[in-house]
């Protein structure tokens, strides 16, 4: 047992019939090495069966505590039926890009079940070509971005040698109320021990802030007041989801030409969709937008669980209408966001959210998912993870393409992910059914405003094709 912490303890709570917390992990899987060789869904429950001793929080069952008296624990070793866990689908002809993100969409609108691991895995077939796709919706609680990647690496066979599938793990007794509170009330006074500490590093980064030269951006120090979109309302329960694929090497290209990092150029990207989105559904983009970056604090290569991350607030300069000085501009505003992150301390949300009462968040977040559809902190999150550099294999199956998103928050209806995979640059968007027509009107959109930033830089509008990946 163990306990979960603030951290991933508020991604629970943060989850509401309308504010599903999961993440979606999609790998698309190329048949054609298989020989003779089948490899359906029971094949794959195999391979599954094999990794469970290394995946561990596939293992992981989810104990609230009597009376929400402090935040819920992880069995930490169950039963898991694979049954339940690893269902098929088949996705409707002719099995494109369009119709596994249609897929994708329809598996990301229910909730996971609380009384079963936080997990679901989906063998998808159907696709052209012969290919396969693996659709993993995993709750955020169990896992951030960089944890989901090791996590992955360990399910594929990433690891130089030969792969050891075992089935050796014994599976835990469940705990008794009176271990549940007895453990609770341990952890509380172990929190008040901890608690001058949490004081101080919080009175070090204000003070930081305070002797800093530089002054904060005016979107910044109004954080509570992200201007109205098009994207802020009260979500429903569907999600629209959508893909769009890169080659890495174009995109090194284009960030070495204007010198600016990748992250700067999907944040370029993302303004000069949203601006023309801001347009078309808002009739104006006359104010920057204000986007949640998550920014990892800890990239231990051997973390597959937990949450170590915060969310950096960076101004989207939608209002900028020239597409070369929005390069610009969401470069300077993702370094002041950095430098003002860093200033009061990565780990300040994160060790604060260990004091937060399960009961009465939870009931806020509830609330809050009816009550406004202004999202008072940010417009939309937008995320950057550098995936697995190696091709993968499943059951001796090539993985072809990865893709990642995030969840939509609470008012907040879009989510765009980007992960990077061998020579794949992914966009993956998600978003309710009231946010827009057509999620793909983001990634076309965002693909579109990649080839207008490099022809302000000097380079080929013509794209290179990812021959890999499926066709756009």
């Amino acid at each position: 047992m163990k306990r979960l912490s603030g951290w991933d303890a508020f991604l629970l709570y943060t989850e509401t019939p309308n504010v599903h917390m999961h993440t979606l992990k999609i790998a698309v899987i190329a048949l054609d090495g298989m020989g003779d060789r089948t490899f359906g869904i029971d094949e794959f429950r195999e391979v599954i069966r094999g990794r469970l001793h290394k995946l561990d929080p596939f293992r992981y069952q989810l104990v609230d505590i009597p009376f929400k008296f402090h935040h819920p624990m992880w069995r930490e070793n169950c039963d898991v039926d694979l049954e339940y866990h690893v269902r098929p689908w088949r996705v409707r002809a002719p099995g494109g890009r369009r119709e596994l993100d249609e897929a994708i969409g329809e598996i990301g609108s229910t909730q996971l079940d609380r009384s079963r691991p936080l997990w679901e895995m989906y063998f998808v077939e159907g696709l052209a070509d012969g290919r396969i796709a693996v659709v993993g919706k995993i709750h955020h609680a169990l896992a951030d971005g960089v944890a989901s990647a090791n996590l992955l690496a360990r399910g594929m066979d990433l690891r130089d040698g030969p792969q050891r599938d075992d089935e050796s793990y014994v599976p835990d007794p469940a705990p008794s109320s009176t271990e549940l509170v007895r453990s609770a009330f341990a952890d509380h006074m172990r929190q008040l021990g901890r608690l001058p500490g949490t004081v101080r590093y919080t009175t070090q980064g204000v003070g930081r802030v305070r002797r800093s030269s530089r002054k904060l951006s005016p979107e910044l120090t109004r954080p509570f007041t992200p201007p109205p979109s098009f994207m802020n309302h009260i979500l429903d329960e569907k999600r629209l989801f959508a893909t769009a694929t890169l080659a890495l090497a174009d995109v090194k290209e284009t960030s070495k030409a204007l010198g600016v990092t990748i992250n700067d150029l999907v944040l370029a990207m993302s303004s000069g969709v949203l601006r023309k989105l801001s347009l078309k559904y808002d009739g104006k983009a006359d104010h920057p937008l204000l986007a949640s970056v998550p920014m990892s604090f800890d990239f231990s290569p051997d973390r597959i669980s937990g949450n170590r991350f915060s969310g950096v607030l960076v101004a989207l300069p939608v209002d900028v209408a020239d597409t070369a000085e929005r390069v610009q501009r969401a470069h300077d505003a993702a370094a002041l966001a950095k430098e003002s992150h860093q200033l009061i301390g990565p780990e300040l949300i994160a060790r604060w959210a260990a004091y937060m009462p399960p009961a009465p968040v939870e009931a806020a977040f509830k609330w809050l998912s009816h009550k406004d559809g202004q999202n008072k902190v940010l417009n939309l999150n937008i995320s950057n993870v550098p995936g697995p550099r190696e091709r993968g294999k499943v059951g001796g199956a090539t993985v072809t393409e990865i893709y990642s998103v995030g969840p939509i928050t609470t008012g907040s209806g879009l989510n765009i992910t980007v992960w990077s995979y061998v020579d794949q640059l992914n966009i993956s968007v998600l978003s309710d059914d009231a946010t827009v027509d057509d999620p793909h009107e983001v990634t076309d959109g965002m693909v579109e405003e990649f080839r207008e930033i490099r022809r302000v830089a000097g380079l080929s509008e013509k794209l290179t094709v990812v021959e890999s990946a499926m066709p756009q």
